[in-house]
């Protein structure tokens, strides 16, 4: 094919090369868009829960998905006994823990793993900071989240006595030996334990995702430029072929 003096005749392999690359990129970049999507769905219902009054948790079995971000209120007692605490969480810069009590339900055998707040690591990793026990029934509020927390592993081994480098919610249940809700809660309101509750605000992350998909798609675009430029030849015409 020629148009204004210049040629464009690329290769069979040279086509199913392009069109394989373009297809690709194309293809992340819409899935970087689906996704974009599903976290703004997300935040938005989020945003809606944060607005609804805390509901009671129920004292029996649930499903993490029916709860999952979602202000509740629990009165129970404390297991202090059974308490953990989460390594490499920091504060404003400073080391710390996450402390991990559960709570189990007024009327019900079930428990529910609570994430009381954080508190700083003190001197020395040797001397464990002291955590005030909570005496008698309460009533917490706070927001559900998936017990599955990811954290730094230091070691192979991630329990070191009560010190976890990540929490597991079927390992807490083995270890414990008590029967939990498929939840971990962060709680709300303050209940003269002296742990802070500064939660970070939940974001969509939308925004990543769609930087993610505009690179996708910039690839695309690029991958089809390179191939015309690189198949694009200039028509020579019988004089200029003799004259050279």
């Amino acid at each position: 094919m020629s148009i204004l003096g210049y040629r464009f005749e690329p290769k069979i392999w040279a086509i199913i090369l392009m069109v394989v690359f373009v297809l690709i990129f194309s293809s992340l970049g819409r899935w970087q868009l689906n996704r974009a999507e599903e976290k703004t769905t997300k935040y938005e219902q989020i945003q809606l829960y944060t607005k609804q009054s805390p509901i009671n948790l129920p004292t029996v079995l649930v499903k993490l998905k029916d709860f999952e971000y979602r202000e509740v209120e629990i009165r129970g007692e404390f297991a202090n006994d059974k308490t953990i605490l989460l390594d490499n969480k920091t504060y404003q810069r400073r080391a710390g823990y996450h402390v991990i009590t559960p709570i189990k339900i007024s009327n019900s055998t079930l428990y529910v793993p609570i994430n009381r707040g954080w508190i700083e690591l003190g001197k020395d990793r040797l001397t464990l900071p002291k955590i005030q026990p909570i005496e008698g029934e309460v009533t917490l509020i706070g927001m559900v989240i998936s017990p599955e927390i990811r954290a730094l592993t230091l070691a192979e081994e991630f329990v070191r006595g009560i010190v976890w480098d990540k929490f597991d919610l079927q390992r807490y249940q083995d270890e414990t030996g008590l029967n939990m809700q498929p939840i971990l809660v962060l709680q709300k309101n303050d209940i003269n334990d002296g742990l802070l509750r500064d939660w970070d605000k939940p974001d969509s992350g939308a925004s990543k995702n769609i930087g993610y998909a505009i690179q996708w798609f910039s690839l695309a675009i690029a991958t089809l430029i390179i191939f015309i430029v690189l198949n694009v030849k200039r028509s020579y015409t019988k004089s200029e072929i003799k004259s050279s």
